[in-house]
């Protein structure tokens, strides 16, 4: 009997592709078209932005929020326990996070919801921490991801060049090509399964190098 397969990743993301002629207008100024919600995310995330008077003074303008990383690994580390509240605020920031990426992406016309999934699926498994994570983990996972960090750095150049590939195929055709869309695709999942692993902590089960879900 050949061997059972592999248990699913804890972490999955999907995008639904646009198979429908896509909004050229907003796809040639979408850079623009994508400011305001950009600020929003930027207001929850924690981003911190700085700017410069002709004076020299400088004005810093923050966000609240962010994503929720020392607080789980202290819980993780000495309590062995990962509130659930942490993680529900956790999954959703990277829901709204991803969908404005893949607006930003071209991947859907449709303008990124603060609240609804639209075409994008991002799902955890919430843990049970004692049985499923090692409590000193977490400590160092940062650093058992840095190969993951050099390819995705190469992944992240090719998605930037595929891109506009596509942002031309779409002024011209209203279509985007779904070689490269399963291509941006699975460079967004890894990348979020390396974000899952390595900082939200929601599993111990390292990362696949791989485009595949």
């Amino acid at each position: 009997m050949p061997p059972p397969p592999p248990p699913a990743y804890p972490v999955n993301l999907s995008v639904e592709y646009p198979d429908r002629p896509l909004d050229r207008l907003s796809t040639a100024f979408r850079i623009f078209v994508a400011i305001p919600i950009m600020i929003v995310l930027g207001a929850v995330s924690g981003t911190t932005w700085s700017f410069y008077s002709s004076s020299g003074t400088v004005h810093v303008v923050a966000g609240a929020g962010g994503l929720l990383f020392l607080g789980p690994l202290l819980m993780i580390l000495f309590r062995q326990k990962y509130p659930r509240w942490w993680f529900d605020w956790n999954l959703e920031l990277q829901r709204f996070t991803n969908r404005v990426l893949v607006y930003v992406l071209l991947m859907d016309d449709r303008y990124p919801s603060t609240d609804q999934e639209q075409g994008l699926r991002l799902d955890y498994v919430y843990p049970d921490v004692p049985r499923d994570l090692n409590r000193f983990l977490p400590l160092v996972k940062w650093l058992l991801v840095i190969p993951h960090f050099i390819v995705l750095v190469f992944l992240w150049i090719a998605v930037f060049f595929v891109v506009i590939v596509a942002w031309f195929a779409i002024l011209f055709t209203g279509r985007y090509p779904r070689g490269i869309f399963d291509f941006v695709e699975g460079v967004v999942r890894w990348g979020q399964r390396v974000v899952a692993y390595a900082f939200t902590l929601v599993t111990d089960r390292y990362p696949p190098f791989s485009l595949r879900p």
